[in-house]
């Protein structure tokens, strides 16, 4: 059982290693997958498995299940269940002509690496679902009964997981394949919610005299909010909100719109403001905002030194009230954003963040998103309530939303165990066990289904969520060796039985 011819379009694929794992992912490269959009590929993968001989499902929140029966003599082996997510976060530079919603994406390969140029990439968690694919499509893996989870929706909000029913899966271990650092075995993850701000404007025209400008805060490296959010990196939306605040002590101006951010899990690489001021005042504009540039740079060696703040006439009809400028700039300046506690538990891990992801403010309306993660569902509750009181201050409204459960880490777990002894033996090192504070399907899955034991690992990619992103390429088949290796070190005969995990 094989995927499709017309997945191996791109050269790019011909000659990389295992075949049976970059033939699946070259379909998820060319078939589109945003989140709530991902039908098409369900359905595509759903006829595949069906013209294999297994059994395919589509539950009622959208999640494709497919089962394969267990290898010969392997009946009596734990069920694993086999996890990833089908969406992957659609992000390009601001010159790209890509178009998510119908585009293939266009991978190169350069060093060892393979990546998008100027967009995401989807090996999260496109490398995931094909490794599973793989394992599935194996008529030579020994294995006990597998079913294959894969889920929608997960970049925007984890819809399948959430909508994943109680009494579905069968097997009692699950394999979630969706971390980013080769070597490592995941047993823990943040849980969160989203905090949405929305407030009514009043719109004014633009004064008489005044001409209008666009402000363009650009050049950051992104990134995911999660796995990213400890390195500092520029967030373009609190960074142009801090050039406004010093503008306005300086020029008469008034704030037309202000947006940037495109994802609430992603860091925000570009904010773009238009503002009107008194004829003549442009080249006061240009100046303060090249001092702001030089400064940036500065604070930002090292991490996003790139960042660029640009100038251009433009055009708008209508300004914001002056309340409702001082609300949002005022606001949005003091908002929470980038760590917010580290854990006193484990040591180099964060525990609590906010990500200000998006905003799209105007003369009429004005929204913004937090994204929290905490690895403590307290922890997470109290800085959205922060946010929470920090707008209603000016009886702007807040909805808090979205929440989903941290996987509480289990050292005990005999899965766990099976790995790292398997990893041992297949590549002569140990594996270190994290906890990572990105947000895991694995909480939602378990309070649903307590009884699985759970372990997630992956190959290593870099820059998720933001355009560029990259897989090692050598980290891929070593996960496909590794992967085969546990389902068949699970499935065998002569291996100790794995015990219940303890609740």
């Amino acid at each position: 059982m094989s995927s499709t011819s017309q997945a191996m379009i791109d050269p790019v694929f011909a000659d990389l290693q295992p075949a049976a794992v970059w033939t699946h992912f070259a379909t998820l490269c060319r078939i589109p997958r945003q989140p709530k959009a991902e039908g098409p590929l369900r359905d595509h993968l759903r006829a595949w498995a069906l013209a294999g001989g297994l059994a395919a499902t589509v539950d009622a929140a959208g999640n494709l299940l497919i089962r394969k029966p267990a290898s010969a003599g392997r009946e009596q082996a734990p069920g694993v269940v086999l996890q990833a997510h089908l969406d992957m976060v659609c992000q390009k530079n601001p010159d790209s002509p890509h178009d998510f919603s119908r585009d293939p994406i266009r991978p190169l390969q350069r060093e060892g690496w393979l990546f998008a140029e100027h967009t995401t990439l989807g090996a999260d968690n496109g490398i995931g679902v094909a490794l599973i694919l793989a394992a599935l499509a194996d008529s030579t893996l020994p294995h006990g009964p597998l079913e294959a989870l894969l889920t929608v929706d997960e970049e925007a909000g984890m819809g399948g997981a959430h909508g994943l029913a109680a009494g579905v899966l069968q097997g009692r271990l699950l394999l979630n394949l969706d971390t980013e650092e080769w070597g490592e075995f995941f047993v823990g993850s943040a849980g969160g919610l989203d905090v949405d701000v929305a407030r009514p404007g009043h719109a004014q025209t633009v004064p008489a005299g005044c001409e209008v400008w666009r402000i363009d805060l650009h050049g950051l490296r992104g990134g995911h909010s999660g796995v990213d959010i400890h390195a500092e990196r520029g967030n373009a939306i609190k960074l142009l909100v801090r050039v406004l605040r010093d503008l306005e002590n300086r020029l008469p101006l008034r704030l037309c719109t202000l947006t940037g951010g495109s994802a609430r899990n992603s860091l925000p690489r570009e904010a773009v403001a238009r503002l009107a001021l008194p004829n003549g005042q442009g080249k006061a504009l240009s100046a303060s905002l090249q001092t702001w540039q030089s400064l940036l740079r500065q604070e930002l060696l090292g991490v996003d030194e790139g960042v660029s703040i640009t100038c251009t006439a433009a055009s708008a009809g209508q300004v914001m009230s002056a309340r409702d400028q001082t609300v949002w700039l005022a606001s949005l300046h003091a908002a929470p954003h980038g760590v917010h506690h580290w854990s006193q538990r484990l040591r180099g891990v964060v525990e609590t963040s906010s990500n200000l992801g998006m905003v799209a403010v105007g003369p009429e309306q004005g929204n913004c998103n937090f994204m929290i993660r905490s690895l403590l569902e307290s922890r997470s509750d109290a800085l959205a309530d922060e946010i929470v009181s920090l707008f209603a201050l000016s009886d702007t409204t807040v909805d808090k939303s979205g929440h989903y459960p941290g996987w509480a880490p289990n050292a005990a777990s005999p899965l766990l165990a099976r790995c790292r002894e398997v990893y041992r033996h297949e590549f002569g090192a140990e594996a270190k066990v994290q906890v990572i504070h990105a947000g895991l399907e694995c909480g939602l899955i378990a309070a649903r289904y307590p009884e699985l034991d759970m372990v997630s690992f992956g190959p290593t990619i870099r820059g998720a969520h933001a355009p560029g992103e990259r897989v090692d390429i050598a980290s891929v088949g070593q996960c496909w060796q590794l992967l085969q290796a546990i389902l068949a070190a699970i499935a065998s005969p002569t291996a100790p039985a794995v015990p219940a995990a303890e609740q």
